[in-house]
């Protein structure tokens, strides 16, 4: 796992920081401790450029590049404020119901984070990254944003002496280049010279097929400290899924976050595609981004989903009970487009409801089989297209919820729970609805991100309804 970071919020650019919490180690990799460190671990990589990212509401990243000097001097970066009251693809929408523009677009600070400097290892020149933080002029962190809204749902867990762990799960398709949308997607060709068909669940050889890929995912993935806990294949034709390290909210969100740049960078350098999309082809597995979660007392270190004795604990069930009230009102931040909602259909091998139970993988919250010790709810909903800090937070903040207000679950089921009748939200803007209506949300990620998300997501559908769909031309052109 990445070093413990540093609090980013007592950073200035060009000083040296001061953090609130102590202070992480040196290592050979990844991440250093304040700016005199950082000086010299750019000198002895010989590091010439700097890439200076965030995370925008989709997860994209955004920042400024320019070369290290400038970067170890007392330089100020900003971005504008709109930028993240825009669409996926790139469009500003007006007002809706939830938020106003503000009449000016106000510039907002990029706070580098120094424990996630690490090297960027497809660039030809020596380069490095790091991922920022966003404040406000005043130096106040900025609510709306992704990392942040993340962090917010940690530190209410810390306030009441816990630290929730996650250990995130991505899954993705690697797919032949397509440089025209309105045709579909298709699997790659891999060494054998053929494409891979699909049911090639835990498949050896469907990994092989893309060896070198994945050795470049290795190399890359270890050059920058990202830490990989197993590689499977899926049932999808050329799906694969990566398993990451448990580990704080935070610093495996920022993984998942290097993670998806990575494997889109050495997918490009073999010639092929891999996309996060939810549903990229039609008849096959969606993608997901399962999330294992947990909660550990800061003091003792001991799991609160388990008693002394090693059964469940009330906070446990309670989570579940959060989890399940919840998380439909919150979906949009697990699954954020209309795409993703095509994955979330009976007979695809997603959830479809919210019904819970013992190592059931039909169910939206599966709980592993484990020692008391690991005891862990799996979250089965978020779909990989999602942003992780998000989803995260969606996850995280839900559960809490339910421990706040020991809400209790219903039984658990060992039948099948991924078929018949749907429980959640169909479609995008039933979904923003729903986020939109539920006061406890608002005091958990706050009012102004909700605003703003919501005004953004409706702007994304509003755009999808301008494009005619094939479906429509094929059974309306001449029936209708």
């Amino acid at each position: 796992m990445p070093t413990k970071k540093a609090n980013p919020a007592a950073v200035e650019v060009g000083t040296v920081a001061k953090a609130a919490v102590a202070q992480p180690t040196l290592t050979s990799l990844r991440g250093v401790a304040d700016w005199q460190e950082a000086a010299a671990w750019l000198r002895a990589r010989g590091i010439e450029d700097i890439e200076c990212i965030t995370p925008d509401l989709a997860g994209v990243p955004r920042g400024k590049m320019m070369p290290s000097s400038k970067f170890t001097s007392n330089t100020s970066l900003a971005l504008p404020s709109a930028l993240y009251r825009h669409t996926i693809s790139g469009e500003y929408p007006e007002e809706t119901e939830s938020f106003r523009y503000e009449p000016r677009d106000s510039d907002l600070k990029l706070m580098p984070d120094l424990s996630t400097l690490s090297v960027v290892p497809w660039e030809t020149d020596p380069t490095a990254q790091v991922i920022c933080d966003i404040v406000n002029t005043e130096g106040n962190a900025v609510a709306y944003t992704p990392r942040n809204v993340l962090k917010n749902v940690v530190r209410l867990y810390n306030e009441r002496g816990w630290k929730p762990v996650v250990a995130p799960e991505i899954e993705f398709y690697l797919v032949a280049k397509n440089d025209d949308p309105d045709y579909p997607l298709h699997p790659p060709k891999g060494r054998s010279g053929r494409s891979i068909l699909g049911g090639q669940g835990y498949s050896i050889a469907g990994i092989n097929e893309f060896d070198e890929l994945i050795d470049d995912i290795y190399h890359f993935s270890e050059k920058q400290g990202l830490e990989i806990d197993t590689l499977i294949h899926e049932e999808g034709p050329a799906q694969l899924e990566i398993n990451l390290r448990h580990g704080d909210p935070v610093e495996l969100a920022d993984q998942v976050f290097m993670f998806k740049r990575t494997i889109r960078e050495a997918a490009m350098k073999h010639g092929i595609y891999a996309t996060f999309m939810a549903k990229p082809m039609q008849g096959q597995a969606g993608s997901a981004m399962h999330i294992h979660q947990s909660v550990v007392d800061i003091d003792t270190g001991k799991n609160i989903f388990s008693n002394k004795d090693g059964k469940a604990s009330k906070e446990f069930f309670h989570f579940i009970g959060g989890m399940q009230t919840f998380i439909p009102k919150a979906l949009v931040m697990m699954a954020p487009y209309v795409n993703s909602y095509r994955r979330l259909t009976p007979d695809m091998a997603a959830p479809v409801n919210t019904a819970w139970g013992y190592d059931n993988r039909t169910t939206a919250f599966r709980v592993p089989v484990s020692d008391p010790v690991a005891r862990r709810v799996e979250n089965r909903l978020p779909s990989s297209d999602a942003n992780p800090y998000l989803a995260l937070a969606a996850s995280l903040g839900c559960g809490l919820l339910g421990i706040m207000n020991k809400i209790e679950p219903t039984p658990p089921t060992d039948e099948s729970a991924n078929e018949g009748a749907i429980d959640l939200p169909r479609d995008l803007l039933k979904a923003v609805s729903l986020l939109e209506e539920e006061p406890a949300l608002a005091e958990v990620f706050s009012k102004e991100f909700i605003g703003i998300y919501a005004g953004v997501k409706r702007g994304e559908f509003e755009t999808f309804m301008q494009v005619i769909s094939p479906w429509e031309r094929e059974f309306l052109l001449l029936n209708v």
